[in-house]
C-alpha cells in the first residue's frame, strides 16, 4: 500500500499528543521537507522523498529510542505499507551499508537488521534521507553543526570518527549528483550557523 506525505504527517501528529518529548516529530518534518527540496533539484519525486522523511523515525512513537529502527519497520509493515516505507526506518541511521556507521555508539546486535543493512542496495531516496537526517534538528543546518549536536547529546564513541567521515562522503556524493553544494538549496542555513 502506498503512503502519502499527508497521511505520514497525520501519523506523526497522532503521536504528538501522546508524548512528552516531540522533538523527533519536528525533526522528522524538517527531514521530509528538506528531502523534498533535494529530490526536486535532482528531478526526482519530491512527494515520495517528503513522505519517506516524515516517517523515517516513526518508530520513536512506538517504543524506546534504542528500538526505533526495528519498531518503525515492523509498525509500517503491520499497517500494510509497501516495504520501501518500512525500509527507510531500517536504513536511515546507517551509512555505508554498515550498522557500525551510525551516530550514538555501537548498536545492539540484531541479526536481521545487520544482514539487511549489509545486503540492501540503498536507493537514491534512502541516501537523501540519510543526508537529511544529518542536516536537520527541527531546522535545516550544516552537517558540521548537526554532527556536533549529536555528539553533545549522545557522546563520542569508538565509531564516531568513522560515522563523521562517511557523513562527509555522503554530502560530497549528493553535491556531485546535484552539480553544486546542497547547502545552496537552503539559504536559511545561514541563520543557523
Amino acid at each position: 500500500m502506498k503512503l502519502t506525505s499527508e497521511k505520514a504527517l497525520e501519523m506523526l501528529e497522532t503521536f504528538r499528543s501522546k508524548m512528552e518529548d516531540t522533538g523527533w516529530i519536528n525533526h522528522s518534518i524538517c527531514v521530509g521537507n528538506t528531502a523534498a527540496k533535494i529530490a526536486s533539484a535532482l528531478g526526482l519525486d519530491a512527494e515520495k522523498a517528503k513522505t519517506l522523511g516524515y516517517i523515517h523515525d516513526i518508530g520513536k512513537g512506538i517504543g524506546e529510542f534504542k528500538d526505533h529502527v526495528m519498531n518503525g519497520y515492523q509498525y509500517l509493515l503491520e499497517l500494510g505499507y509497501d516495504e520501501e516505507y518500512a525500509n527507510i526506518c531500517l536504513v536511515h541511521s546507517y551509512l555505508n551499508n554498515d550498522v557500525m556507521c551510525t551516530a550514538g555508539g555501537i548498536p545492539r546486535d540484531i541479526p536481521f537488521r545487520t544482514e539487511f543493512i549489509k545486503n540492501h542496495e540503498y536507493t537514491i531516496y534512502e541516501k537523501i534521507i540519510n543526508l537529511c537526517d544529518l542536516m536537520c534538528t527541527s531546522v535545516v543546518m550544516t552537517v558540521d553543526k548537526r554532527l556536533i549536536d549529536i555528539v553533545i547529546r549522545r557522546g563520542a564513541y569508538s565509531n564516531t570518527q568513522y560515522h563523521v567521515q562517511e557523513t562527509y562522503k555522503l554530502k560530497k556524493y549528493m553535491d556531485d549528483k546535484l552539480g553544486f553544494n546542497v547547502y545552496d538549496l537552503f539559504p536559511e542555513i545561514k541563520e543557523h550557523l
